[in-house]
């Protein structure tokens, strides 16, 4: 089961549980429904160009940008260089429905993480016996590399 739906501008093909990075969305509460709906597969080999009846709902999970793109223009013999970089935003979504045709065809749910409180003591206790033991160590590979013996010579 497989949809084809449009945002940003741009194509995707989606199944239920699929993750997507889409153009920013703004205004969206945690969930999103995809109206633009290109084409719907139901079964392997069959494809249906659906009208206004099916549609593709997503879970947001993230929003961030993407890694540095740098754009170099240069002219050779004419001095002329210009750099720039960019980045694009996008959100990444989590497809957890199609719809069509009567038909709903949802994606298996996620786990829910816990969150790992750590108390204030404890961190600062393990900060601080870590540094104890690299500056041990330190001392220790100083004292070590001193005696260092010389090969003889034959």
């Amino acid at each position: 089961m497989y949809a084809v739906i449009r945002a940003g501008g741009k194509q995707y093909k989606v199944a239920p549980g699929d993750v997507i990075r889409v153009e920013k969305m703004t205004g969206t509460d945690g969930y999103v429904q995809f109206g633009d709906v290109l084409a719907v597969s139901a079964e392997a080999g069959s494809v249906v160009r659906p009208g206004a009846g099916a549609s593709v709902m997503g879970e947001v999970l993230d929003q961030g940008r993407a890694p540095k793109i740098l754009v170099f223009h240069y002219k050779r013999k004419k001095q002329y260089k210009k750099l720039r970089g960019h980045r694009q935003d996008f959100t990444a979504v989590r497809i957890t429905e199609i719809a069509f045709d009567g038909q709903s065809f949802k994606a298996s749910e996620l786990p829910k993480k816990e969150k790992k409180v750590k108390a204030a003591a404890e961190g600062g206790e393990a900060k601080a016996g870590r540094a104890v033991k690299t500056a041990h160590k330190k001392a220790a590979g100083k004292k070590a590399g001193s005696k260092k013996a010389t090969p003889k010579k034959k």
